[in-house]
């Protein structure tokens, strides 16, 4: 038995299942030509076309398996041109031709590509940019020197509100000798609560610069004593810059735990170092804690108390958007950002400035300045013997002066 002429072992491809397709479009498209307008023709026929379309692009995709068909030539010949006659109706109507459609197909895929690498990216982006969410990094990034000329520390430019701080440190050291500054941030962090980016609200983190003389840097970790890394509590300090090895910042740490931070320094060797002199050293210090009310672009954070952009009465409060509508009828609003506690209700007269939120910020920036002597041993060896030479002649006109005495009352006088 001829396996091409068995229905029972013939193997219907799917061009031959296209072929079908077209045939009962064609027969369709021919019943309705008695009762149907030839828009519905022209529906009929590109629905055949479009599966002549999936199928050759099938075939095409599997055009190294073997089909058998099982049909003539003579029907190949039939339906070829009746697929002749439904793309001329098509090109009547200006439809697209499944070249045509493929081509358009493969531009979409390319853009759906291109979006999806975009995507891709800013979502890399986004994650590489939270850890630089964070004070100090914000001077680092900003700023080659975080001391101004004037003497301002760059952290204040952010941070508006100003507290104090206090620092500790020897009156003198000797050359090459590992040492402990202590920068105390005091604040009630137990208690404190400061509105996070989303509005919720969080506690203090703080951080701290010191901004030490030129040949003064941060102790290597090889060199640390055991009793100055426990007070530490694992503090990690970090210098500025390549440029800059004598300025260190740390933080943001929690501030219930590092109130008192500690920074172990190593004092530079003049004679090692010709950069160097013995002398006097000036410090600068600066601690901060809690959240800034402005970001290095100039925008304000939601750690701010929002003040009436115009005089006038409150109109509407959609939200933390708040509409004022001044004497001439302009409604100008205010929009708060999250987290924010308003005060004002509608109906309410305010002038220009006046706060229509709580202030939200319980922290703040400070500054201090000290000194360090950095003490050469043969100036203390020379002084050792200044003084033991002033205390022996002092003691030698003191024994003089006795014996003097002695003398004349030996004498009578």
């Amino acid at each position: 038995m001829d396996l091409a002429a068995s229905s029972a072992f013939t193997v219907l491809s799917p061009a031959a299942t296209a072929t079908a397709t077209v045939r009962a479009a064609t027969r369709s498209h021919a019943a309705l030509g008695h009762g149907a307008t030839g828009a519905a023709g022209t529906a009929v026929a590109v629905a055949g076309l479009a599966a002549v379309s999936g199928a050759q692009k099938t075939r095409r995709a599997r055009r190294s398996a073997p089909v058998m068909v099982g049909c003539s030539m003579e029907d190949q010949t039939y339906y070829r041109d009746h697929l002749v006659a439904c793309r001329a109706q098509l090109n009547g109507v200006d439809a697209p031709t499944p070249e045509e459609t493929d081509k358009h197909m493969e531009g979409i895929q390319a853009f759906a590509k291109q979006a999806l690498a975009g995507a891709s990216a800013a979502m890399l982006f986004t994650s590489s940019m939270e850890a630089a969410v964070a004070y100090p990094i914000f001077a680092q990034q900003n700023y080659a020197n975080p001391r101004e000329y004037t003497g301002k520390i760059v952290c204040a430019n952010c941070h508006l509100a100003s507290k104090p701080i206090e620092v500790r440190l020897p009156q003198a050291v000797l050359p090459d000798t590992i040492f402990k500054m202590e920068v105390e941030v005091p604040a009630k962090y137990a208690k404190r609560r400061q509105p996070l980016a989303d509005g919720s609200k969080g506690p203090m983190n703080i951080g701290a610069i010191a901004v030490m003389p030129e040949g003064w840097k941060l102790a290597p970790k090889d060199r640390l004593p055991k009793p100055l890394k426990k007070e530490m509590k694992g503090l990690a300090w970090a210098p500025y810059s390549k440029e800059y090895p004598n300025i260190v910042v740390a933080g943001p740490v929690p501030g219930e735990t590092y109130e008192k931070m500690v920074l172990p320094v190593l004092s530079p060797d003049p004679n090692t170092n010709d950069k160097v002199i013995f002398g006097k050293g000036i410090f600068y210090f600066g601690g901060n804690r809690g959240r800034g009310q402005v970001y290095p672009e100039g925008n304000q954070s939601n750690n701010n108390q929002f003040l009436a952009s115009a005089t006038g009465t409150i109109s509407a409060i959609d939200g933390l958007k708040v509409s004022i509508t001044t004497p001439s009828g302009e409604v100008k609003t205010q929009e708060c950002l999250r987290g924010a506690d308003i005060v004002v209700q509608v109906g309410d007269e305010v002038t220009k400035d006046e706060p229509l939120t709580t202030n939200p910020n319980v922290g703040g920036f400070g500054q201090e300045e000290k000194e360090c002597i950095l003490q050469d041993m043969n100036r203390v060896y020379a002084f050792c013997a200044f003084a033991f030479s002033c205390f022996i002649a002092q003691l030698s006109f003191v024994l003089k002066k006795k014996q003097f005495e002695k003398v004349q009352l030996a004498e009578g006088f």
